[in-house]
């Protein structure tokens, strides 16, 4: 196996994030379910972006985050995502770049606008996403560079980017060509709605294609069915070489060769906005798993059996 140019490469929906705080009445008037992540049509995100307050608008997407998270722990960084060649695309890769993540994948020329999703967050610190997708659904096998792929140490996918065929297809390629690399594959569940929208091919790429799974608690029990978590956990074991399963405030469940490790969460005061939490967190495992602390035993293991 050669040396990798990059820790991670992260693959998934490229969207400029529209964050406004917003109170509980807002979320009943719109029939918003509080935590969800809902797909919305440009008319829909038309109606909600008149009737919010001011917002700030961040260059996000779940694994766009993972990538600029492990670029700001120093590590080294790329994505892949779609977006238009419109102002809110440029927009997007000027951010992404800025922030020491390589993002070359070409932009689309033509059809629906680069995305976004609003994100309303509650005085609980609760946020709901409204998303309009566009562009970034359009990732195929012609967005994959095996290059790119081939030099990182782990390729990371997120489940939001799940809904396509072809997102499906870019994905199994993009593990195919990491195995053969020698490399490391990992996916996120992302939505409890996702998982149960594509279950049986979460289930399928996992067995097959993955090393490493990302899930809260709602996801992997969404995954198995079971209302019971522990159940859900060695339905995991089997299915995986290493599972990271969060809990909010209980902290996380790391399993790995047959060890469950319970890892607590570190206290705070006040917590403000969750928006990105899970994908913070995945570029910190990712980026110590990668740069030889926590878990490179693990690391090591799972590779190897890949390169068998």
């Amino acid at each position: 196996m050669t040396a990798s140019s990059f820790d991670v490469l992260t693959m998934g929906n490229a969207i400029v994030d529209v964050i406004a705080q917003v109170d509980e009445k807002f979320v009943v008037k719109h029939g918003l379910v509080k935590g969800s992540m809902n797909l919305i049509d440009e008319e829909r995100a038309e109606y909600l972006y008149s009737d919010m307050g001011p917002a700030i608008e961040v260059s996000g997407g779940s694994a766009g985050n993972t990538a600029a998270g492990v670029a700001s722990f120093g590590g080294k960084a790329a994505f892949f995502g779609k977006v238009k060649a419109d102002q809110l695309g440029d927009i997007y890769r000027h951010d992404m770049r800025a922030q020491g993540v390589a993002f070359d994948s070409a932009a689309a020329t033509y059809g629906p606008a680069t995305a976004r999703s609003f994100i309303f967050v509650t005085p609980d610190a609760e946020r709901t996403m409204n998303t309009y997708l566009g562009a970034c659904v359009n990732l195929t096998t012609a967005d994959i560079d095996e290059r790119i792929v081939s030099a990182a140490q782990v390729t990371y996918m997120e489940g939001y980017l799940f809904d396509r065929q072809e997102a499906k297809e870019a994905f199994r390629l993009a593990a195919r060509i990491a195995r053969k690399a020698g490399r490391l594959t990992s996916v996120t569940l992302s939505d409890s709605f996702c998982v149960e929208r594509h279950r049986d091919d979460f289930l399928a790429l996992i067995r097959n294609d993955i090393d490493i799974v990302f899930a809260n608690e709602s996801e992997i029990k969404s995954l198995y069915q079971t209302q019971n978590f522990d159940g859900a956990v060695k339905a995991i074991a089997q299915d995986c070489d290493i599972a990271v399963l969060t809990r909010s405030e209980k902290g996380c469940v790391i399993v790995s060769n047959g060890k469950t490790i319970a890892v607590p969460a570190h206290p705070v005061d006040e917590v403000v906005d969750v928006t990105g939490a899970g994908d913070l967190f995945a570029a910190g495992f990712l980026h110590g798993i990668t740069n030889g602390r926590d878990y490179a035993a693990a690391r090591n293991s799972a590779a190897s059996r890949r390169r068998k």
